[in-house]
């Protein structure tokens, strides 16, 4: 790690200490729900209570160590600031993770045009190649002028004779950041090597002190961990190696860092949740989670959901856990049967905040289900879990798993109540299907088949009559335009080699990256 990535690991560990009441479960899946609990009883009240609830003794180990003891832990406000950049800047646009981007069309839209095709060109391993993979949602920023006069003034030789205000930024498994003109496709920067392919998705600081967050997910070299730089200058700011005080030893950053309050949260692929403090020039560790399954760390490939003060993520073994973001403590634990790598959505309703995660279909077998699921937010108590049939392939030696790796889609406007997915059910085939939920009772209102398998998240786009469409792809390349209320089919066509990764929206146009080498801009009119 460089000499400006302050981390303390020599400090004094802290062994967490679980001192709340336990109370009894109601069944094997939730907890009664104490008064403090209760966030609705006053509106007065702006953290989540320091409750326990006794599912935490799921977890056989818990171990917070503090390093920044001379900065408080306990967030200061939970303004979206993600809300008042224009941009898309982290996996799925802000803390809670529900896409608070959303496209507009005209009419009924009825064909999906592709209006430029960027090439990223292939990495130094010819496994991963370019392009992007899961998730590898690109980013997008609207460049204030004054942003964009300081870009020029720190960073002139990075830049090219496109660069603008609109910029496209992408983490790809070529290895390196890649930065395009949003208008005509042409790089706009030189791209920033990081060295080894990235996997995930890249994250910038919504304060817009010009910090991006990138993972690197494969070990084709070393060092190998987490990398944060510098957009206005292009420096790097810090270089996160394998921890090796981590309790599971592997390196790798799938999970896109969120900002709440003064700090960033990144969950590791080593079973780790760090606590980050920036100020502006350097990163530093504030402090540390740890836990142990069974044998070994949970390793976490989703991205943190957050509200107020909690906050929720998956883990490798199936374990949603719920997170008090004051003191890294958990809150409460429930098990959803099998590896869940799948991004939580957490929103609010009727003043109680709910999640919706789903799982895969892998340790269970090569016949399984994936359990949909909705979750009391601040108990941990199941709402509902619909099961969903599939299975699991072995081709060779590739293991393709089934269940659900998209972040579920959220229906507004004439879809209020909805929510939506695509699922990996490979039955027969490699097929995939979408399928819509109703929100309240879990019950399925439609499924839709897919030429393919998909592991993409679903984006909408509303009309004028707020009326919501939703676009999706599959891993064959194929992309799919659906009515959300009836899940009519307005258009499917053959565009990519493999829509892995997630799309974002912008208008009408919709900008996704693809296995290969290709990054495209669509138009859906």
């Amino acid at each position: 790690m460089t000499n400006r990535f302050i981390t303390f690991f020599c400090c004094i560990n802290c062994l967490l200490l679980i001192s709340c009441d336990f109370r009894k479960s109601t069944d094997n899946n939730s907890e009664s729900i104490p008064d403090s609990a209760i966030v609705t009883k006053s509106k007065t009240i702006e953290h989540h209570p320091d409750t326990v609830f006794s599912s935490v003794k799921k977890l056989k180990t818990i171990k917070v160590d503090t390093f920044l003891r001379d900065v408080n832990g306990k967030i200061e406000d939970f303004n979206n600031k993600y809300a008042s950049v224009d941009g898309i800047l982290t996996f799925r646009g802000d803390p809670s993770r529900e896409t608070s981007f959303t496209g507009k069309v005209k009419g009924k839209p009825s064909k999906v045009i592709v209006d430029w095709v960027f090439h990223t060109g292939e990495g130094v391993t010819p496994r991963w190649g370019g392009g992007s993979g899961w998730t590898g949602q690109p980013l997008y920023v609207n460049w204030t002028d004054k942003q964009v006069k300081r870009i020029k003034a720190s960073a002139s030789k990075h830049l090219y004779p496109e660069f603008s205000n609109q910029e496209i930024i992408i983490g790809s498994l070529a290895g390196k950041v890649f930065f395009i003109d949003f208008n005509t496709g042409k790089a706009s920067r030189k791209p920033y090597n990081v060295k080894n392919p990235i996997k995930g998705t890249a994250s910038i600081d919504p304060s817009m002190n010009g910090n991006i967050f990138v993972g690197q997910g494969i070990p084709d070299s070393r060092p190998f961990g987490a990398i944060v730089f510098n957009l206005y200058n292009h420096k790097e700011i810090s270089f996160f190696k394998e921890d090796r005080n981590a309790w599971r030893a592997w390196g790798a950053y799938d999970s896109s860092p969120i900002a709440v309050g003064q700090f960033i949260f990144r969950p590791g692929e080593n079973g780790t949740i760090y606590k980050l403090y920036s100020d502006g020039d350097s990163i530093i560790t504030h402090s540390t989670l740890r836990y142990r399954n069974g044998k070994g760390g949970g390793g976490i490939e989703s991205s943190m959901a957050i509200h107020r003060n909690y906050g929720y993520f998956a883990d490798n073994e199936g374990f949603i856990i719920c997170i008090n973001l004051n003191n890294l403590k958990p809150v409460w634990v429930h098990h959803n049967y099998d590896d869940t790598d799948a991004t939580i959505v957490a929103t609010e309703e009727n003043g109680v905040p709910f999640i919706y995660t789903g799982c895969e279909i892998d340790s269970q077998g090569p016949n399984g289900f994936c359990w949909f699921t909705k979750l009391n937010g601040l108990t941990g108590e199941v709402v509902w879990s619909t099961k969903i049939e599939g299975k699991c392939l072995n081709v060779g030696e590739k293991k393709i798993e089934g269940g659900m790796f998209s972040t579920p889609l959220i229906g507004h406007g004439d879809c209020e109540g909805l929510i939506f997915s695509n699922f990996c059910v490979h039955k027969p085939g490699y097929l995939g299907e979408f399928i819509a939920f109703d929100r309240n009772n879990g019950e399925i209102i439609y499924r839709n088949k897919l030429k393919q398998y998909s592991w993409t998240s679903p984006i909408a786009l509303y009309n004028e009559q707020n009326e919501m469409f939703v676009f999706t792809g599959d891993t064959s390349g194929n992309v799919y335009l659906f009515q959300g209320k009836t899940g009519d089919l307005l258009h499917t066509s053959h565009i990519g080699n493999n829509f892995e990764s997630s799309p974002i929206v912008i208008g009408n146009k919709v900008i996704c990256g693809s296995r290969g080498t290709q990054i495209y801009k669509m138009s859906v009119e």
